[in-house]
């Protein structure tokens, strides 16, 4: 037998150098197979190479026939997935009156529609096997709508809901559902060369918000957490 085979696999889709790399990193050190999953697979694969249990594979979220080339590839490779990791989205900016029709399409496909098709693809064998997990990385614009979120506070909202509706739907069959609303600015590459001038504890860390998810998984089913809220203890709110 493979020693892939003898661990759980978690997907983790939408990997870039923030959220995504720790979740993959931190999933990996506890013994996980790790599929990333990035439109851009060249993107992703110095990281999965870093990752003795890890693969890269090519999806698109937000089309049908991608997602399920990936997660098959996935299985095939690294075995059923128990945990799915959705932390795919798009920030688009700008008031209802600056937002083109097509980028407001476009956030909601990505944080919602891609969260719908990846959440059906592990449904059936995470049921059957009467355990499992999805997490869903939201943001605190799901809770109100600012002027210049017409598009991302609505994709963002949308998501929040089927997640809730995910979990009543799924928690009674044993797969935990949870969102973890993260409130500021995370520490990827790009968003601290936005903000140079900024303390490091100005930014939320990918890798504490990956111990949350960790944590997550490890709740037992009497006291499961749906929502829990990260931000920086300085963030105003």
């Amino acid at each position: 037998m493979n020693e892939l085979d003898n661990r759980p696999t978690c997907v983790v889709a939408g990997v870039g150098p923030g959220n995504g790399e720790a979740f993959a990193r931190r999933f990996a050190a506890e013994s996980y197979n790790v599929a990333l999953l990035a439109r851009r697979k060249d993107r992703i694969e110095p990281l999965a190479g870093e990752l003795p249990n890890a693969r890269a594979f090519a999806c698109d979220v937000t089309d049908a026939a991608s997602v399920e080339a990936a997660f098959a590839a996935a299985e095939t490779e690294l075995g059923q997935v128990e945990a799915l990791i959705y932390n795919a989205g798009k920030g688009v900016w700008g008031d209802v009156e600056q937002v083109a029709p097509a980028d407001f399409e476009e956030a909601w496909r990505i944080n919602t529609l891609g969260l719908l098709l990846t959440a059906r693809r592990v449904i059936p064998a995470m049921t059957a096997a009467g355990r499992g997990a999805i997490i869903v990385v939201g943001a605190t614009a799901s809770l109100r709508g600012m002027a210049g979120t017409a598009a991302f506070a609505s994709a963002k909202a949308a998501q929040r809901s089927l997640t809730q509706s995910l979990a009543r739907h799924l928690w009674p069959k044993g797969v935990h559902v949870a969102l973890i609303i993260i409130d500021g600015v995370v520490g990827g590459p790009e968003t601290r060369n936005s903000f140079p001038d900024k303390p490091d504890d100005f930014f939320v860390k990918p890798a504490a918000v990956a111990d949350i998810a960790m944590s997550l998984m490890r709740q037992d089913r009497t006291a499961w957490s749906f929502e829990v809220e990260a931000r920086p203890f300085g963030e105003r709110w």
